[in-house]
């Protein structure tokens, strides 16, 4: 579903990407992950055609310089981790605005758009949630929310960036789950960029590590989320254990010696 190679990307004199390439199939689930800096979100960016850079992409088999703005926000969804949400909007008004690509200009909202607004309320367990203000949501539910929009435009792509971010440990869970589900239902293809590393292993079929810009390693959670691997590029003391095959990472600390004046 997503093939890209070549990715480069300059924000200022800053080379934040430098040939960074990445495949999705469909129906997978590709997690980024990587230290702060090592360019997670602005890959992200990059491929919904939010910042400008090098390189070569096609989404669904079709090259994304053939593909018309509006196009190409059918085929890829963005769930921001910080969305610029206007004051005093309704859920219903919000997850509408994802069917945005699908409304000519100066149009408006179609049946086939409301019962697509419809549907992912319901898939997301907010139709009761319709009329509230954004504002007034917890995390939890705003963060469902935000998949809501995304799940209307009825992209085959969607881009989470750090969904699991300022979540309680069971709201990260429910979050996941739900995305998890929602990529089983309808086919997506899912490409999340996570902090938090188990979690990202747990759900995510592959894992792409970032550092400096570039991809240093990829595969199975087991293969990177290793010991070796998180010193070396997190700088991190862990020790890690499996859990049904997948890995958990445990900050390791060591103890100092006190001693005796």
């Amino acid at each position: 579903m997503i093939r890209a190679s070549g990715v480069t990307v300059h924000l200022g004199d800053v080379r934040v990407l430098d040939g960074v390439g990445v495949d999705v199939a469909d129906g997978e689930w590709l997690s980024i992950v990587g230290p702060n800096g090592a360019g997670k979100t602005t890959l992200l960016r990059w491929l919904a055609g939010l910042v400008p850079g090098d390189g070569d992409l096609h989404i669904g088999g079709r090259p994304s310089a053939s593909l018309r703005r509006r196009e190409r926000a059918r085929l890829v969804a963005l769930v921001p981790q910080a969305p610029v949400i206007p004051e005093g909007m309704t859920v219903a008004d919000y997850v509408l605005l994802g069917r945005t690509p699908h409304i000519r200009p100066l149009g408006v909202e179609g049946p086939h758009d409301l019962a697509a607004v419809h549907d992912a309320l319901s898939h997301l367990e907010l139709v009761d949630m319709a009329d509230r203000l954004v504002g007034t949501l917890s995390g939890g539910e705003r963060q469902r929310v935000l998949i809501a929009r995304a799940l209307a435009q009825g992209s085959p792509v969607v881009l989470l960036d750090e969904p699991t971010t300022a979540l309680d440990v069971g709201h990260q869970q429910q979050v996941l789950e739900l995305v998890d589900t929602l990529r089983e239902v309808h086919g997506l293809s899912v490409i999340s960029t996570m902090h938090d590393l188990t979690l990202a292993g747990q759900y995510a079929d592959r894992l792409v590590l970032l550092d400096g810009g570039r991809v240093v390693v990829e595969g199975a959670a087991d293969g990177v989320l290793t010991e070796d691997n998180l010193a070396r590029y997190y700088g991190a003391k862990v020790r890690i254990i499996h859990d049904g095959g997948q890995p958990v990472i445990l900050p390791f600390r060591e103890r100092r010696k006190v001693v005796e004046p």
